[in-house]
């Protein structure tokens, strides 16, 4: 069984496509854990016509927390063999969970690429070039005892970068696909659309704190993490 977290927050605009498409999944065996985290719209009240709807759906709320603290709690409830997280603007492809579990064999978890969605329009696909290339928890299929020690700092922005640094410092066996069936999509109104000076600081400080126990290939995984996100901001 597959449990799939998907974190809500004010995102009753996107919902309904984010759930349709679990819900379409070729692959039937799913614990669907809903975690509104005090969102202000329809969010939550929309998040319980689906579990009504669905035995396969749980909803669970709290305070606003963030994100981390959401994830962390679809994390307590998951009870599936393998775990892969969903953002509630997303959606995915009706077989992408089935495709991901037939790559499983061998490996600790199954990276594949996206598909961006503009203004609900198809744009590019990304396909993973290496392993350390994305910093999303998402777009990956974990078999769930490779992260059963994981879990998301609270309170901070760019959490999902730690994580996943500390998911490669693990040593975790990765196998990489050649298959975009997760659809990202661009929402201006993202924590992350916008330049967080504090929480910029906060993350390099964090990754800085990880160097000196780390062996020479994990300095250079974050090491390279630190490149890539110092010109990310940049760009921004």
């Amino acid at each position: 069984m597959i449990s799939i977290i998907v974190p809500i927050y004010n995102a009753a605009h996107y919902l309904n496509a984010c759930m349709d498409s679990l819900l379409a999944q070729t692959e039937k065996e799913l614990q669907i854990i809903l975690v509104d985290d005090g969102s202000t719209d329809e969010s939550l009240s929309l998040a319980k016509t689906y579990k009504d709807r669905d035995p396969r759906v749980e909803c669970y709320s709290q305070p606003h927390a963030g994100q981390s603290a959401a994830r962390n709690e679809g994390l307590r409830h998951a009870k599936g063999e393998y775990i892969a997280f969903v953002d509630a603007d997303d959606s995915l492809a009706p077989e992408w969970c089935e495709t991901h579990l037939k790559e499983t064999a061998g490996s600790d978890y199954v990276q594949s690429g996206y598909q961006r969605i503009l203004n609900g329009i198809a744009g590019k696909t990304q396909l993973p070039k290496h392993r350390y290339q994305f910093t999303s928890p998402c777009m990956r299929l974990y078999r769930r005892e490779a992260i059963q020690n994981l879990r998301f700092e609270e309170g901070m922005i760019y959490e999902d970068v730690l994580w996943s640094v500390d998911l490669w410092l693990s040593g975790a066996a990765c196998r990489m696909i050649d298959y975009c069936g997760y659809h990202y999509t661009a929402n201006p109104h993202s924590t992350t659309s916008q330049r967080h000076p504090e929480a910029e600081k906060h993350v390099f400080d964090e990754l800085n704190k990880r160097l000196p126990g780390a062996s020479l290939k994990g300095k250079m995984i974050i090491l390279y993490t630190i490149i890539r996100l110092k010109l990310h901001f940049i760009k921004q």
